[in-house]
Parts: C-alpha cells; structure tokens; sequence
C-alpha cells in the first residue's frame, strides 16, 4: 500500500520520512492507507513552509476581489463531490453518513462567507482628523500560516481557517490528523483545479514531528488548532513563545439545563441527538444533562430514546450512530464508565462491550447513561468524548449556573425552557462561549465565530467569520498630511 503523499508547490511529492502509521477504518478495522509519521516529517515542514513563503510575497500583493475567485470555484467544486467526500468521512471517522453530508455542507458555508472577504476586510477612515491630516487602518496579511486539525471533522474544521487565511492574502499549510487524512486528500484533489498559484496552499502528513516543527519553524506566523486542552495548551503556550499568533480549540463537558416548562418531547430528541451525534466525539456535544426541579418524566424519555437509536456501519443509512475513532478510545471511553461506577453512578443505559453483527472488530459503543455522578467526583469534570450521558438532578436554576460556571471549560451551554426570563438570564449568566436556547448543538453558522471560554481556547480569536478575518490579518494605522504647496497644484 502506497505511502499518502504531500502536496507542496502544487505538486505531490513523497515525504522525506519513511516510517508510516496505519489509517483504519473504525468499524471494519481495514487499513484504509499509511501516512508518513516520524522526525522526518519536520523537512517536510520547512519544505512546505519555505515554499508557502515565496508564493506570498507575491499572492499578498494580489487584489482581494481576485484572490476570492478561485473561492467559488471551490465552492462548486465541493458541491459536485460532496457525496464522494461524504462517504470518504464516514470511512476513515466512522460517523453516519448523514453526519458527513451535513459537514461538508458546514465546509461549504464557510468558503460561502469567505468569498465575501472583499466586504470582511473593509477598515476604517477619518477625514481631517486635524487640519489638513488624514488617518485610517488596513488590513494586511501575515505571511504563513499553518493548520493542526482534528480528526473527528476532518472535511469541516480546516475550512474555519482555509478559505479565509488565503482570501485575506496569506499562504496556507494544512497538517490533517493522520487518522483522518484521506478527507483531506480528496480536497486537495479539488484544489488543485482552482487555479491558486504554485505554494498558495500545501498539505503535510505527520504526527507530533510535525507539530513541533509548525510550531518552531520562524516563517510561520500563526497558527490554527483544534483538539483536546492539554494539547492546546502546549500550542498556544509553545507557538506563542515563539511569536506567533495563535487560535487553539480546546476540549468540553457541555452541560444542558432543561426546566419544568420544558417541552418534553421536543427537548428528548434534541439532547438525544446532541449527546450521541458523531458518537459523541465532537466539542459541542452535550454531556452533563441537568434537570431542574423533578426529572422523573424526562429521565424516563431519554433512556427510551437513548436506548432505540440504532448504531451500526455509518455506510448503512438506517444507522444513526457510528463506531468511536480507536480502540484505544473505545477502552477509554469504557475505562470512564467503570470509573463513574466506582466513584457512585448508576449506570442506567450500559453501553460497553458493544458487538454489532458483521462489525464485530470495529470501535463500537452503544448509548449510555449515567446518573448519580457525585459533584466533586472526576468523571463529571472529565470529557469522555464518546456516547455519554451523564444524569444530575438541581434544585433551581441558579443551582444550575453555579454549577456550570464552576467547570473549567466553556466551549457551550444550553438551555430547554418555555420562560423568556430564564432563557434571558441564562444566555447572560452562564459562563461559556456558544449558547443554545432550546438548542442541543449551538453550532455557530459560518458567519459567526466558533467561539470558546476558559479551558475550552486559548487566544483571542476564533475561527470563522469576521474573527477570522481579524486573525488572518494585521492592522496598519496611517495617519498623513499633504503639503499645502502640493494641495495648491489641485
């Protein structure tokens, strides 16, 4: 099986490393394709990195109404192949099909929003500001900019950061998770039929090598990351030190408060979907369900809606839910569940030791519920990042905020509730980056940007939007006088 290849220069070329780590299939366990992984990996980097330099002396000095076109191209070109790469995600992140179409349709939206950088980059001007003097602000790029993504939305996330970095004149280089990378792979196919010139944007495989290499390299100014905390942590803390601009995504325990006058039926299905949705591997997704008041009706609907969603290969379209990324996360996530046993839950929806006919070998775990997780145990503060629904039971709704602005991460925060007061004082009081009001999954749209608190990001600016243009982008202040001799020739 052939080694994945880089694109650098607008070519494919084969790493300098020849170590490799397998890409599996997480239901069927089959070795989809080897990416190049070890200290070999950094060359590519500096390969990459140094001809993603030359190529933006001169894509920065091109006007922005051009450097969007090739944009729609793309966009085009996404929509025509959107079911090929769908079927692509689902093969290497094992998330339903239907998942893997609504993400690519997310990519789309942003190089949507993207294309609009013309308006985006927009600044700001002040006529006269003393006698005769003139001042305003421009918007320049950077220089190199580097992508860490993830794997569980690997044709979504790098596209926070992709079509904005480039429209806003910088060069781009993109490392996909070497789970994941054949994803990436087909867009990069696509990308080269948009006409961006040679070094514009490169793609290099790797692991940690490759990390540390981004991270240390001089030519690159910022960096784009989304994963779990820690690993965010040691982005930021490392590529800030270095001085470089960084935006790094971090890991969640997303609470969910659903009050007395909740719709029932409609809040059932939506914390549902949202806890289970990419078998739970996603940073929005919900995982600590508070019900405030009596929760005897709603613990009753969840666990029945829990226990009928039906997990299998995500090819199969009648499956909702897929297989988790690794064994490795699989005994994770199992490892968690024991541990909130052992700590005094009750584990009401048990779904270890999953085996789903004809996929017996893959990362399966079926939906589980937990209840009875004490306040100050470590599973309730921990991300499982697998199906898991952890049960708590508050007197009031302060007894709610409380609890969730004593997490120490913020990515979001939702809210099921009929009274405008409450849902008022939530979206003003809770502490966290994206709120849903009767909402499971407060997916900011591209527009807007994906916002995070607290251990949840670090930086200043996040992904998507007019923040990405902020990011992607350095401010110059000019203030000038014209002589007056000059003037008078006019």
């Amino acid at each position: 099986m052939e080694i994945l290849s880089n694109y650098i220069s607008n070519k494919w070329v084969t790493s300098k490393e020849t170590n490799t780590t397998d890409v599996i299939n997480p239901a069927t366990q089959e070795v989809l394709g080897k990416v190049p992984y070890g200290i070999g990996t950094a060359t590519d980097v500096d390969t990459a990195v140094k001809a993603a330099h030359e190529a933006y002396k001169q894509w920065s000095q091109v006007p922005v109404m051009r450097r969007v076109q090739p944009l729609y191209k793309l966009k085009q070109l996404l929509e025509e192949n959107a079911e090929d790469i769908a079927r692509t995600i689902t093969l290497e992140c094992g998330k339903s099909l239907a998942e893997s179409r609504g993400e690519i349709q997310r990519a789309i939206e942003n190089v949507e929003v993207a294309c609009g950088t013309p308006m985006l980059i927009q600044s700001e001007f002040s006529e006269n500001i003393a006698g005769g003097v003139d001042e305003f602000m421009i918007r320049q790029p950077l220089g190199v900019c580097a992508c860490i993504a993830p794997f569980n939305f690997p044709g979504m996330i790098p596209f926070w950061f992709l079509p904005y970095a480039i429209a806003c004149g910088n060069s781009f280089v993109l490392k996909p998770s070497e789970k994941v990378p054949l994803t990436m792979m087909k867009v990069f196919k696509l990308i080269e039929q948009i006409g961006l010139p040679e070094g514009v944007i490169s793609l290099v495989h790797g692991g940690k090598e490759t990390v540390d290499a981004f991270l240390d390299h001089p030519l690159v100014k910022a960096i784009s990351f989304v994963g779990s905390s820690k690993i965010a942590q040691y982005v930021y803390g490392r590529g800030a030190a270095n001085g470089k601009r960084v935006q790094a995504q971090g890991g969640a325990k997303n609470p969910v408060v659903v009050l007395p006058d909740a719709d029932i039926d409609m809040s059932v299905q939506i914390i549902t979907d949202s806890v289970y949705g990419c078998a739970g591997q996603r940073c929005l997704a919900a995982s600590n369900i508070i019900t405030v008041g009596d929760s005897g009706h709603i613990k009753e609907a969840l666990y029945e809606a829990a226990k009928k969603r039906t997990t299998g290969y995500g090819l199969d379209e009648a499956n909702e839910m897929g297989p988790v990324i690794s064994a490795e996360s699989k005994s994770r996530v199992e490892y968690l569940i024991g541990k909130a046993e052992a700590e005094g839950a009750k584990v009401l929806l048990d779904g270890r030791k999953a085996s789903i006919t004809g996929f017996e070998k893959g990362n399966f775990v079926l939906p589980t519920i937990l209840e009875g997780l004490p306040l100050g145990g470590e599973v309730i503060k921990t991300e499982i990042f697998g199906p898991v629904m952890s049960l708590i039971q508050l007197d009031t709704v302060d007894d709610a905020l409380n609890f969730i602005n004593g997490n120490n991460y913020g990515n979001m925060a939702c809210l099921f509730t009929n009274s405008g007061a409450n849902a008022r004082k939530f979206r003003s009081l809770a502490n966290a980056g994206n709120i849903g009001i009767n909402i499971g999954v407060a997916a900011p749209m591209a527009q807007f940007p994906f916002s995070g608190w607290n251990e949840s990001f670090f930086g200043d600016l996040h992904g998507q939007g007019r923040h990405a243009i902020e990011f992607f982008t350095q401010t110059k202040v000019v203030i000038e006088r014209w002589p007056k001799e000059w003037a008078r020739k006019f």
